[in-house]
């Protein structure tokens, strides 16, 4: 259980530089795998998040609250595509802790790096439970901040000695390519022959086809959220189709709702051994992020803060 601070404490904000230091990638896979597999089992009470259209200004907040075990909380998180060309993220949050016997405050996060973080955390859980165990090449299509945290949590449960890069930005791919010991190419040489593929673009219509993939190939798809943009193809949705939440895909996800596919299992469902594991030709993991994921890696920050 969580040792809260004494009623009447001050409210911590810890910014970026505060919690980079207390979330470390290796404890935030293991903790969003007890938290995907509480959300399925349904022990966690959390809303499909609800989107207000910020349409002048071409962007979107989301609004995610959740109550899981001691806690509940909620994220802001603000979406501007736009902010790429002022030079600034183009995913801003913010998390608000309370305890969830009282409803006290506990702390407020900037939430842009938990989000970063937990969505490579998650695909690291996929990856680790849908791909081949002797998985070597691996497909990045993008080349931002979730490409990079991507590669980073993808090691840490694969050894990738093949990484290709695709972005519509080739400089931005070279420049990825070259931090990581990578090659940039073309998307469909970087998705031709490789055993794990993600999606991390800001593309609101299909940058992978399934008539690429290889038998046995599994695809994280993080991008196009929306029900009206697609990383995918339909050839590419033809797959087991695995999503986070069943019930936020069916709202919120273009590839899902597009291609007309069908859910085989939450992967908190499969983690749990609750569903079988799928046997297609390929497999996708479609990732919205949730907010039972949110609140878990702000736990986790949060209890590291109070352990000092």
């Amino acid at each position: 259980m969580t040792e809260f601070p004494h009623s009447g404490s001050p409210v911590p904000f810890l910014d970026e530089d505060a919690i980079r230091p207390l979330l470390r990638l290796e404890d935030l896979i293991s903790a969003m795998e007890g938290a995907l597999v509480d959300f399925s089992a349904g022990r966690v009470l959390q809303p499909v998040r609800s989107i207000i259209p910020v349409s002048q200004h071409n962007g979107l907040m989301g609004i995610m609250p959740a109550v899981y075990d001691d806690i509940m909380g909620a994220k802001l998180v603000n979406v501007y595509p736009g902010n790429e060309a002022r030079h600034l993220p183009t995913h801003l949050a913010v998390i608000v802790l309370f305890r969830a016997d009282t409803g006290e405050t506990l702390a407020v996060m900037d939430g842009r790096l938990i989000t970063e973080l937990r969505t490579a955390a998650v695909s690291a859980v996929a990856t680790r439970l849908l791909s081949a165990p002797e998985a070597k090449s691996l497909a990045i299509l993008g080349s931002g901040v979730q490409a990079r945290a991507h590669v980073r949590a993808l090691w840490l449960v694969r050894s990738f000695d093949d990484i290709r890069i695709w972005s519509r930005n080739r400089q931005h791919a070279l420049a990825l390519a070259g931090e990581i010991g990578g090659k940039a190419t073309s998307a469909e040489e970087a998705v031709r022959g490789a055993d794990v593929v993600v999606t991390v673009t800001n593309s609101p219509d299909p940058v992978l086809r399934g008539a690429w993939l290889k038998t046995g190939a599994l695809v994280n798809a993080v991008g196009a959220v929306g029900p009206n943009r697609r990383e995918l193809d339909d050839d590419a949705m033809a797959g087991a189709v695995i999503v986070d939440s069943r019930e936020a895909a069916l709202k919120e996800s273009g590839d899902v709702l597009l291609a007309g596919a069908a859910i085989h299992a939450e992967l908190g469902e499969l983690l749990a051994g609750a569903k079988p594991l799928p046997q297609a030709r390929f497999t996708v993991f479609k990732s919205l992020g949730i907010a039972v994921e949110d609140l878990a890696a702000a736990k986790l920050v949060f209890e590291r803060m109070k352990a000092g």
